[in-house]
C-alpha cells in the first residue's frame, strides 16, 4: 500500500492539522499556490515532494517550480497542474491514472474516461465559506486507487461522489 498526500492552495500557510495529516505519507503532491519556499521545505521534510506553481506563485523563488509535473508513485502516474482548464495533455493517451489540481479552493473528486481528477481544496487561508481541506490517495498493491478528501476543521471525510 502507498499513501500519497494531496495539498493545494496553502498560500504560505501550513496549518498544524495539515502537517499532522501528511505525516506517514510516502509522497506528497502540492497543486500550486504554494506561497513560499518554506512551504516546500517543510513538506519535503515529511516525504518526497512534487509541487507545481500556481497563478499566485510569481516571486523569484517560484522560478524553479514547474507549471506542470508528472510523477510515478506506487505504480501509478500522477499529473499535477494548478488550473484544470490549463490541462495540456491527454491523460488517457499519456497513461495517467490521476490528475491533481488546485486553484478553485473547492474539493472535488471526479472520474472521467477512467482517469481520476482530484482537487484537494485549500489547506491555506479560508476563502469565502469553502472548507479547509486536504486529500490523499491510497494505492493498493493491485493498483486500485482510493481517493479521500478530509475537512481539516472537522476531521470528517469530505469524500465527494465520483
Amino acid at each position: 500500500m502507498t499513501r500519497i498526500g494531496l495539498i493545494s492552495d496553502t498560500h504560505g500557510l501550513l496549518r498544524p492539522e495539515a502537517l499532522a495529516f501528511l505525516k506517514g505519507c510516502d509522497h506528497i503532491v502540492h497543486g500550486g499556490d504554494i506561497g513560499g519556499p518554506e512551504v516546500l521545505e517543510r513538506l519535503g521534510a515529511i516525504a518526497p515532494l512534487t509541487a507545481v506553481r500556481g497563478n499566485n506563485d510569481h516571486q523569484p523563488w517560484a522560478d524553479a517550480v514547474p507549471d506542470t509535473d508528472m510523477v510515478q508513485v506506487g505504480g501509478i502516474f500522477i499529473y499535477a497542474l494548478h488550473i484544470l482548464e490549463d490541462l495540456d495533455i491527454d491523460p488517457v493517451a499519456a497513461d495517467v491514472q490521476v490528475v491533481v489540481t488546485g486553484h478553485s479552493h473547492r474539493p472535488k473528486i471526479e472520474t472521467r474516461q477512467g482517469v481520476l481528477y482530484i482537487n484537494p481544496g485549500s489547506a491555506g487561508p479560508r476563502r469565502f465559506s469553502l472548507p479547509i481541506s486536504i486529500g490523499e490517495l491510497i494505492v493498493g498493491k493491485d493498483g486500485a486507487i482510493e481517493p479521500r478528501i478530509v475537512d481539516l476543521e472537522t476531521s470528517r471525510d469530505a469524500r465527494v461522489a465520483r
